[in-house]
């Protein structure tokens, strides 16, 4: 079959399911929400905007494996990845890797000097919650979420004592190991703590035993990744909470190890510290976050050293206001937030860049009846030296059809989006342009929501969603300027993303299946130079047009099976389109089993990569590599 008859079938299969959104998917949207929002995300003011949630079932199949690897399987997001342990960045609804934020439990921790961030360094392990946002949400978030956000967060554990310790095995020699340990208690009448230590080790040798597929080259490389995870919550009886966060990261990656004149080493850490504090409806949260890139070729005695320090500082305020007699249904959030850049990178034109920024915002949820929510979200950035538009957004959902076990809703957004110019985009000596504009555009879309549940114990849900965004003054190193920095393009991306899911459980059974489907057009609109005019209206490099996935599982007592399929459509490698990646089809398996006896329970895992041994490219002249597998080892004990 092939990829184009697949993704045919697949979009089919899902608008026949019209009971159904995915399984991991998105928010319930009408229900009433408490006074008081206690997350770190402002989830609750995203009134029209997809929401996909990863449940943590999901998560705990994938605690030894990258965030990137997990999302491509269950959301439309297109990754380009140029190998195991390499660089790994997003394209999100057609937009590039520069128009998709990362938030940290609210903190933008994309990277200051290249304005993305690099998803093989981001392991699962690393947060409690995952949560994909759709579309432009820079009123809410800020920067960077054009295309959409990737939300992570932590949570506080429950009381008691849970430790884990786990082994991870993969084909070519990769390994991992990872041990945790959440804990909590009473500490007096009034007070109460909880906490997460969590570590990880590995290391991806990629032995592959040959050196190329069908004429191209494994690129060959190594790399190693390790991190502690640090999470503590202090929590009153009279609303207030304290908590503090510590992610530290290590990615040391070296491409063509054997060529010593040739091999390049790349070395990423990153220290991100937060410590907030909220009563009641106020909250007060600073942040440090130091990233370290090193670069070296051939010697790496002396790499290329650039170091970006960010200090952030936020404040904010809930109120109520009720309209209704007996509701609470209009919610305000008010506050600002100011982040100061330090930043010393050797090809900058100065030793030491320093930048300040600002917002200040107004989140507003208007429970307008108990069928439609309403928001409006306003904010304004200030940045050293630019002058970000205003950014407000108008969302709505309401709930066409109620009933028990029955839900029809619709929703849509509109919202203007901005991406602020990176430091290297300004700062950089000879191709940086100060005078760079930042990007801004609008967002619109709709989606439809099914929910049914005509049993119990069976479930279906669907979702379908268009949407369109032009962003205008799109930043271009040009080629034709000896990769200068300009504003060079507006760009127009257009599409229709399905997902449709089932589910059955019961007391011993269980089995569910869930599929996406995502038509994606993205081109240039409007030239504004004589270089770019002969690229209008051509799909943008590495945005596919077309791709899917299906994940099914089936489950027995404690042992569980499931089968992924991913699907992508070719990949224009060149502006002209003159040069293309073909399309591929990827199947995996996972089987895993937990034993337990008492409080100690051993979880096992097993899993097949490309299980076909699917031969394609993410990038060109350099392939991916074919089947492998992995197992896993996974003690733990629990005190409750």
């Amino acid at each position: 079959m092939t990829i184009r008859g697949f993704l045919v079938i697949l979009s089919g299969m899902v608008a026949l399911a019209l009971p159904a959104s995915s399984a991991h998917a998105q928010s319930d949207t009408i229900d009433l929400a408490p006074a008081i929002v206690k997350g770190f995300v402002p989830e609750k003011f995203m009134s029209g905007l997809k929401i996909q949630r990863i449940d943590s079932a999901t998560l705990i199949q994938y605690r030894f494996q990258n965030i990137s690897e997990l999302l491509a399987l269950y959301t439309p997001i297109a990754f380009k990845n140029y190998g195991p342990g390499q660089l790994n960045t997003a394209s999100f609804r057609g937009t590039s890797a520069n128009h998709t934020a990362v938030l940290w439990n609210g903190l933008n921790i994309n990277a200051p000097t290249l304005g993305q961030t690099d998803f093989s360094t981001i392991p699962v392990a690393g947060f409690d919650q995952l949560s994909v946002q759709y579309g432009s949400a820079a009123s809410v978030v800020g920067t960077d979420a054009v295309g959409g956000s990737i939300l992570l967060g932590s949570n506080a554990p429950a009381p008691g004592l849970h430790v884990s310790a786990g082994a991870h095995y993969e084909r070519f020699n990769n390994y991992q190991g990872q041990v945790g340990a959440r804990y909590g208690s009473v500490i007096n009448e009034k007070w109460s703590w909880s906490g997460k230590t969590n570590a990880y080790d590995g290391r991806l040798n990629n032995d592959f035993p040959y050196a190329e597929r069908r004429g191209y080259a494994l690129l060959p490389s190594q790399s190693g990744q390790r991190g502690l995870v640090q999470d503590l919550f202090f929590q009153s009886k009279d609303d207030q909470e304290i908590s503090a966060h510590v992610w530290l990261t290590r990615n040391r990656l070296v491409l063509t190890p054997e060529d010593l004149a040739g091999r390049e080493l790349t070395l990423t850490e990153a220290y991100r510290t937060m410590l907030r504090y909220r009563i009641r409806t106020f909250t007060v949260r600073t942040a440090w976050v130091r990233d370290i890139i090193d670069y070296a070729k051939g010697d790496f005695s002396q790499p290329d050293h650039a170091t970006t320090d960010r200090f952030s500082n936020r404040i904010e305020k809930d109120f109520n206001l009720g309209l209704t007699p007996g509701l609470a249904n209009i919610h305000f959030k008010a506050g600002g937030e100011w982040i100061y850049y330090r930043t010393r990178v050797a090809g900058y034109d100065r030793p030491a860049i320093t930048e300040n920024r600002a917002d200040l915002f107004l989140l507003t949820r208007w429970q307008a009846s108990p069928r439609l929510v309403v928001s409006l979200n306003l904010r304004q950035a200030f940045i050293t030296g630019y002058d970000p538009p205003f950014t407000p957004s108008l969302g709505a959902e309401y709930q066409l059809v109620q009933k028990e076990n029955y839900r029809l809703s619709l929703k849509g957004s509109y919202a203007r989006s901005y991406r602020a110019p990176t430091l290297n985009e300004r700062h950089w000596k000879d191709l940086g342009n100060p005078d760079v504009r930042p990007e801004n555009g609008w967002n619109k879309e709709a989606g439809i929501e099914y929910k049914y549940k005509p049993f119990a114990n069976h479930s279906f849900n669907s979702s379908v969603t268009v949407y369109h965004n032009r962003v205008k003054d799109w930043t271009y190193w040009n080629p034709a300027m000896s990769y200068h920095v300009e504003n060079l393009q507006q760009v127009l991306a257009r599409g229709v993303e399905v997902q449709a899911g089932y589910q059955y459980h019961s007391a011993i059974l269980g089995a569910g299946i869930n599929g996406g489907y995502a038509f994606n057009k993205s081109s240039q609109e409007r030239a504004y130079d004589a270089y770019s005019s002969d690229i209008i209206g051509k799909q943008l490099a590495f945005v596919p047009l077309q791709s899917g996935n299906v994940n099914a599982f089936v489950s027995y007592k404690s042992v569980r099976l499931t089968g992924q399929v991913l699907a992508v459509d070719k990949r224009y490698t060149t502006f002209d389109n003159s040069q293309y990646l073909d399309g591929y089809m990827l199947v995996n398996i996972l089987a895993e089993s937990t034993i337990k006896v008492q409080k100690v329970a051993l979880r096992f895992q097993g899993q097949v990569f490309n299980v076909g041994n699917a031969f394609y490219l993410n990038v060109r002249n350099n392939a991916m590599p074919g089947r492998s597998f992995a197992l896993s080892l996974t003690f733990s004990y629990d005190s409750q």
